[in-house]
């Protein structure tokens, strides 16, 4: 991995911006450790994830140059193959861009440093782990991050101290934050929601285990001496794994059980419940992570619209500002922009689109090469007429709206 880590600076830690956050660990009050690694093993928070993280991955991310009142692809600039096919040599596009999400969303920050040639052209990026970075001020005010690495790293043949990072060398993507530039720890901060999912799972785990029965009295009609003795045998014969065995009642004994079913605890219920509630702190529809209890045919496109227009939108904004931030340097954002497109995930079904094209085609707005392009179709020659823009014949400007009728005596006829 050549370059990385090669700029090194001591600068004086003025203020350390990371320790805003540090409230927001600890236990959660079902009793259960909630961090990130524990809260993806959860089925909802994994799908959650996984889903907002390959969205964002699977969207064209490409380098736009400003041309006349439009913009155009360009692929001559050194950025486009590290934005659209691989950051660096050791994963794609798809992968750095899904695991720089999955970090956002968990940690609730993304970094990823920046690798530059002696001109400051930037020439690969490579992930850094969220919570191994520090975020801090010099003595001056000035912004600037330490990372700390590990054996498992490239290269760290040896475990060190921080190494200090210039704040134009990190890609730092911060989530929903409190001051704009540390985003908060969602993890920490719905530790409670969170907790109560993984309570449950684990109440439903060791209930399964013990055979699925509650617990229940052994009645004698009798007064028994070896009551200890029996009620061991009882659970060493039908406890765990033995659940499915015959039992064998002797001298007059009854089996009664006192405990509540999960059915009247609502076992079900909550965990319906918390699979919402971790749905809406990620605001993505229960259908995509696979409750379609309340999903219908003719409401689910448009659910999936939504999730593109109020989950997926807000993201990709977040993401195309802070690298052109970072990756552009001021002269260059007057001439490109980093976009990623989302067109794919709004098309619709098919006849939607049709009709959506019949209107832009109609009235002058869409070609047939426009169309075709959508529908990743090759293009139709400019001599068949594939770039010519045709509007309705029959429309005319408002303002002439009655002239004919004025002109021809008011009959009507010309």
């Amino acid at each position: 991995m050549p370059g990385i880590f090669a700029k090194i600076f001591k600068p004086k830690v003025d203020n350390k911006l990371s320790s805003s956050r540090t409230f927001f660990f600890g236990r959660a009050s079902s009793g259960v450790d909630v961090n990130e690694r524990t809260a993806l093993q959860t089925a909802a928070v994994y799908a959650c994830v996984r889903v907002i993280a390959e969205a964002i991955a699977s969207l064209p991310l490409k380098l736009y140059e400003y041309k006349g009142n439009g913009t155009q692809i360009t692929t001559e600039h050194p950025l486009y193959d590290i934005l659209h096919i691989a950051p660096n040599p050791e994963m794609t596009s798809f992968v750095f861009r899904e695991t720089l999400m999955s970090h956002i969303l968990l940690w609730g920050n993304a970094y990823a440093q920046i690798i530059r040639d002696g001109l400051g052209r930037v020439t690969a990026l490579y992930l850094l782990l969220p919570h191994k970075m520090e975020m801090n001020r010099d003595e001056n005010g000035n912004i600037f991050y330490t990372y700390y690495r590990d054996f498992d790293e490239v290269n760290a043949k040896e475990k060190i101290g921080g190494v200090p990072l210039l704040k134009e060398d990190v890609l730092h993507i911060p989530g929903h934050s409190f001051d704009g530039l540390l985003g908060y720890y969602p993890i920490g901060l719905h530790r409670n929601t969170i907790g109560m999912a993984v309570a449950t799972e684990n109440y439903g785990a060791t209930f399964f285990a013990n055979g699925a029965n509650p617990s229940g009295i052994l009645q004698h009609p009798t007064t028994l001496n070896n009551s200890e003795l029996i009620r061991k045998s009882w659970e060493d014969m039908f406890k765990g794994k033995g659940q499915n065995r015959v039992a064998i009642l002797e001298e007059g004994m009854t089996y009664k059980p006192v405990g509540m079913p999960p059915e009247q605890a609502q076992f079900l219920e909550t965990r319906k419940f918390q699979l919402n509630e971790i749905a809406r702190i990620f605001k993505v529809p229960p259908h995509m992570i696979g409750d379609l209890e309340k999903s219908t045919f003719s409401n689910i496109e448009q659910q999936s619209i939504e999730f593109v227009q109020h989950t997926i939108n807000p993201w990709v904004v977040r993401l195309e500002q802070a690298m052109n931030l970072a990756l552009l340097s001021p002269s260059e954002r007057k001439k490109f922009t980093i976009r990623f497109n989302v067109d794919g995930l709004l098309r619709g079904d098919y006849t939607a689109r049709m009709n959506g094209y019949a209107v832009g085609r109609q009235n002058g707005w869409l070609s047939i090469n426009d169309i075709r392009r959508l529908e990743d179709m090759n293009p139709i020659s400019a001599d068949e007429g594939g770039d010519r823009y045709l509007v309705n014949g029959n429309m005319i400007d408002a303002k002439n709206a009655g002239l004919q009728y004025t002109n021809c005596g008011g009959n009507g006829n010309g």
